[in-house]
């Protein structure tokens, strides 16, 4: 990350309780420092918008868009000009992110690999994912604002606009509710709760929503559970 200009870092549930102090990370000490801790991927997203997932898609079968890594940048681009959060969202060396983990992501980006060889180890994912990034971004022309000098090459696909889109908090919170609105209303069994909340995290990021219209949908959800619990 600081080799390519990158500084906010959030670690999730680490293993090891003194990674701040990694001695391989050097010039990379203040960036360690500052980073944040969550014990949850969820609370690690709360602010995100656009969450982008690294996969190995070898042994997986992919359930939400997948872009080569070529793509990257300007969807990243897009969304921080209208005013979004992105998050690129990489797993634990030994088995990457879970099913459940890529649930969360509103796209998965694939490093385009040999395959005899498609995994690549946790460091080297990094490195690549982040230079591309690095090297398809160029200075913005002509731009009046100082603390934005990086803009990202590519035209977005004007199909994304999405003004004030929901965030992941957002997204969680419509989950939780439509969760239990589907257990208040005995719409399958309760071996099924963890299936049925997996697919909406899903259907939930696919379906592009903006603030206005999750708050809606969460107020509809509410009072509908509201009357099923009287």
């Amino acid at each position: 990350m600081a080799n390519f200009g990158l500084s906010r870092l959030t670690v999730v549930a680490p293993y090891e309780p003194h990674w701040r102090e990694a001695k391989s990370a050097i010039g990379a000490e203040e960036l360690l420092q500052s980073a944040k801790h969550a014990e949850r991927l969820e609370e690690a997203l709360a602010e995100c918008t656009l969450v982008a997932g690294t996969a190995s898609l070898a042994d997986r079968r992919p359930e939400q868009e997948v872009i080569p890594l070529p793509e990257l940048a300007p969807r990243i681009a897009h969304e921080l000009d209208r005013g979004g959060r992105v998050a690129l969202v990489f797993g634990p060396e030994k088995r990457g992110l879970t099913r459940d983990d890529l649930a969360l992501c509103h796209l998965l980006v694939e490093i385009p690999t040999h395959p005899r060889q498609p995994s690549m180890n946790l460091g080297q994912a990094v490195a690549v994912c982040l230079y591309e990034l690095a090297a398809r971004s160029q200075p913005k022309p002509h731009s009046s604002n100082k603390n934005n000098d990086v803009a990202s090459v590519g035209q977005p696909d004007p199909a994304l606009a999405n003004p004030d889109p929901a965030t992941s908090r957002d997204l969680d919170l419509l989950a939780q509710v439509v969760a239990e609105t589907i257990a208040a209303a005995n719409y399958s069994p309760a071996a099924m709760q963890k299936a049925n909340r997996h697919d909406l995290d899903l259907l939930l990021r696919r379906l592009a929503l903006t603030r206005r219209d999750a708050r809606r949908i969460l107020g509809l959800f509410r009072r509908i559970l509201f009357r099923l619990k009287r």
